[in-house]
């Protein structure tokens, strides 16, 4: 099975009352850049994945999931 990023951004975000554009400006980035990391369509760097989790006031692992790695279990508990 491959590895995947799974997000919960669309959810974090409305929790917050936040559009794509409030996000992004609070993490710097472009709301394109949100759109396509929400969409699944690009993971984010690690920097960047810790930047959104704070901006949404989440902890990284609510905010992102990785899923799907056969070789390491270890990868989709959380620590």
């Amino acid at each position: 099975m491959a590895s995947t990023i799974v997000n919960r951004l669309r959810v974090l975000r409305a929790e917050k009352k936040w559009s794509q554009a409030q996000l992004a400006e609070a993490v710097g980035v472009s709301r394109q850049a949100i759109n396509t990391i929400e969409n699944g369509r690009h993971d984010p760097s690690i920097t960047l994945a810790y930047r959104i989790a704070l901006a949404l006031d989440a902890d990284i692992h609510d905010a992102f999931l990785f899923t799907g790695d056969d070789q390491n279990p270890q990868m989709t508990k959380r620590r």
